[in-house]
């Protein structure tokens, strides 16, 4: 599904050539995406990838967006200027009409979104564990202290809280926040979802994107640098590093090619 199908990015310029966003596009010759179902941003650090998810989600409107405030070179917002001068073109429904605008449930979601959820429930824990305490520290008899401790309200939140931290340390915590996150039939902006993957999971991910692009009507623009994501997702990949946000091969990037070459390096280490 096609929500939106291209975002054409400010060519303006300013006096100052390293006003942020505009330094971000100061050395590039093209200034279009057009988008696929599943659309990449592939990018080394400091390439731009969040800047541009970022401008995007402000110029939609979506959830998640962040503000970026005026910076040292005056009072002047340059970065919603920026945004205002952007612009884009939404994509067409499956029988070929129109899509009105982009749906409500669409969001932009950042790997700190999934972190601070993660980190959250870790300090609720430890507020649960003092919640705990302080009613011991009050001085309790003996007997009224095992029977809070035993109670049934008292055991129910430290299973929750239980289950919330053996699913939260393991593998499964950013697949699982995203599922509670994502919804049919809509559009994404993700800023490398796969942070505190593993490899394994990391490609899980991506196969679930597919699947999701595929049956579920949603489309995503993803930015990302993980060899596994970029070899598995069924995307388009733009090349941020380039002048000309040229379209590429998964296996030509920059990124791929230094894990290739590594392994290379040592594939007489891993024998037979």
């Amino acid at each position: 599904m096609i929500y939106l199908s291209s975002f054409l990015f400010s060519d303006k310029s300013v006096i100052n050539p390293n006003i942020y966003p505009y330094n971000v596009f100061a050395n590039k010759t093209e200034r279009l995406l057009l988008f696929d179902p599943i659309t990449v941003l592939y990018g080394d650090n400091a390439s731009g990838k969040s800047t541009v998810l970022n401008i995007m989600a402000n110029k939609l409107g979506l959830e998640g967006l962040e503000y970026a405030s005026s910076n040292q070179y005056g009072r002047v917002p340059y970065f919603m200027k920026f945004v205002e001068e952007c612009s884009f073109s939404l994509g067409e429904e499956e029988d070929g009409k129109p899509v009105g605008r982009i749906p409500a449930g669409s969001r932009y979601i950042k790997s700190e979104d999934i972190l601070y959820e993660i980190k959250k429930i870790q300090q609720e824990q430890i507020l649960e564990d003092g919640y705990v305490y302080e009613h011991v520290r009050r001085g309790l008899s003996r007997e009224q202290r095992e029977e809070f401790r035993n109670s049934y309200g008292t055991a129910r939140k430290l299973e929750i809280l239980k289950f919330a931290q053996e699913k939260y340390s393991n593998g499964e915590t950013t697949l699982q926040m995203l599922d509670d996150y994502m919804e049919p039939d809509a559009l994404y902006l993700l800023d490398e979802p796969e942070v505190s993957l593993s490899p394994e999971n990391q490609t899980r991910l991506a196969e679930r994107l597919n699947r999701m692009a595929r049956f579920l009507g949603c489309q995503f623009v993803i930015a990302t640098h993980s060899p596994f994501m970029l070899g598995t997702l069924q995307a388009k990949i733009y090349d941020l590093d380039s002048r000309e946000l040229d379209v590429a091969g998964w296996t030509e990037l920059r990124n791929v090619r230094y894990f290739f070459e590594f392994f290379e390096r040592h594939r007489g280490e891993f024998g037979k």
